[in-house]
């Protein structure tokens, strides 16, 4: 797998996971600096060689081949929760097939602590160099589970004492009305059609963000980020409250 872009690639190298960099010929001396600085190997190349490995302009002079992503067994979201000693939170994602809106939900999921990321196999972007570039390096860092069904797998989480909660702009209760301090799964659906109706039925809660009059519906990263927020402060997450 080909990542690209300076931020991305600098944190895969200072996590070890790095093979070949390729620089463009002619970026700033302290780039240079920063890759002999983590022992990276790098080639220095044309700008244009750059633009036909990754197939486009946008690399900021930085190319770097790394081990491709892979999904994580189901289990792994339930073996973080337990090492962290905390109640699961898992984040289920239907019908995100945009690989930028998946690596961004993907990053709000690990910064806002949960403990994986689920995605049906037919409904979701692949695993691809440019969901590791906008989840910045998170998708190395957060289990990633996919499963076949995902109506089916909600009834299996159901089973393990999960609770369900689904967001979705016609909700008639609000984030701040629901319990966040229960082993739970948060469900977002794409921005332009929101959960399936057989994923929507099988959620415990459905909730909404309030906005203010006239403002449009949140995209989402963002929304996943307030609602994920929301559980942090109640359940005491460091730093949150």
């Amino acid at each position: 797998m080909l990542i690209y872009g300076r931020n991305p690639v600098l944190e895969a190298i200072r996590e070890g996971q790095v093979g070949q960099v390729w620089v463009a010929r002619g970026v700033e001396r302290w780039l240079l600096q920063e890759l002999e600085r983590l022992g990276a190997a790098y080639r220095v190349v044309p700008r244009v060689e750059l633009d036909q490995m990754v197939r486009t302009t946008q690399h900021q002079g930085l190319v770097a081949e790394l081990e491709s992503l892979a999904y994580a067994d189901a289990e792994a979201p339930f073996r973080r929760a337990e090492e962290r000693g905390e109640l699961p939170l898992l984040v289920l994602l239907d019908g995100i097939t945009d690989p930028r809106n998946y690596g961004a939900l993907i990053r709000s999921a690990f910064a806002l602590g949960a403990h994986g990321v689920v995605t049906e196999a037919r409904r979701s972007a692949p695993l691809t160099a440019l969901v590791l570039k906008a989840s910045a390096g998170a998708a190395r860092r957060i289990p990633l589970v996919q499963v076949k069904n995902l109506p089916r797998y909600l009834e299996e989480l159901k089973g393990r004492g999960l609770w369900i909660y689904g967001t979705s702009g016609r909700a008639s209760r609000t984030l701040g009305e629901l319990d966040y301090r229960r082993p739970l799964a948060v469900v977002v659906g794409s921005e332009g059609e929101g959960m399936r109706r057989l994923v929507a039925e099988r959620c415990d809660e459905l909730l909404r963000i309030p906005l203010v009059e006239g403002a449009e519906s949140l995209n989402a990263a963002v929304a996943l980020g307030v609602v994920l927020y929301q559980v942090g402060l109640a359940r005491g997450a460091p730093g949150l409250r």
